[in-house]
């Protein structure tokens, strides 16, 4: 397996690979990281033993997106590297296993998407999913145009959008953002044996339903990301982004002008 200082991958004689995120407590991600979790799932793939695999993180949060002050050991997300990040993020969509994301804390922003590239998400009552993207001033990345209606319907994707709002793990479950709402303790692992329940199935079969049921939705994804970056470079020139920006960092409410 690919050596990598920020994720750590478990092999189990369940044929459940967890792979786990080490960048606590905030699980900052950038293209690094991306990269090297796509090449994690690729390589359970190629190895043959692994059957499903289980996204975890350790600390506090599952990961609160990009770093976008550039604070953290993470590289910021800028925008000229968008592209190549939502390149990588593709090979997560297309990864020949199912992946279950054990998400706790919050799943905001890109951190978000991140979740939403996963087949399911075990969420607890104290997990937050939030699409800041409108409160920061800034369009969604990481292909939650297409991933968010998928799995809540457009109306609901739209509302997330528009207010930025916070989602509670039992909102989650109610609006099929989550698949299993679980005791904050028994998080890690539930969702190994959800991850389990799907490896005892037959892996050809899985991993060939897999590639279908995603096929199309990747080909959106694609298309997708590339107006997203295009409309994220535009936005983060604006007085607006610098406010959000600056607000989320001082945790007050932002001021808004338009421009």
């Amino acid at each position: 397996m690919s050596a990598h200082a920020d994720i750590a991958v478990e092999t189990r004689p369940d044929h459940v690979a967890v792979v786990e995120i080490r960048r606590p407590p905030h699980n900052y991600f950038d293209l690094p990281l991306v990269t090297a979790l796509a090449d994690a799932y690729d390589e359970l793939a190629a190895g043959g033993d692994a059957r499903a695999v289980v996204l975890a993180a350790a600390g506090r949060h599952f990961c609160v997106g990009a770093d976008l002050g550039g604070a953290s050991s993470a590289e910021p997300v800028t925008v000229q590297g968008a592209p190549a990040l939502y390149e990588e993020a593709i090979r997560l969509f297309a990864a020949p296993l199912p992946v279950v994301a054990a998400v706790q804390g919050t799943a905001i922003g890109g951190g978000l998407g991140l979740a939403l590239s996963t087949d399911f998400r075990i969420a607890t009552p104290g997990t937050r999913f939030v699409a800041n993207f409108a409160r920061l001033g800034v369009h969604q990345g990481f292909g939650i145009t297409v991933t968010l209606p998928a799995v809540v319907g457009r109306q609901k994707a739209l509302d997330l959008l528009y207010t930025g709002r916070r989602v509670t793990g039992e909102e989650a479950c109610a609006i099929g953002l989550a698949d299993r709402l679980v005791p904050d303790d028994e998080l890690r692992a539930q969702a190994v044996a959800f991850a389990g329940s799907i490896a005892a199935a037959a892996p050809l079969a899985v991993r060939s339903i897999r590639a279908t049921m995603w096929a199309e939705l990747i080909g959106q994804i694609r298309a997708a990301t590339e107006r997203e970056a295009s409309e994220q470079a535009i936005l983060r020139a604006t007085a607006d982004f610098a406010e959000g920006v600056r607000a989320t960092a001082e945790r007050r409410e932002p001021h808004f002008t338009g421009r």
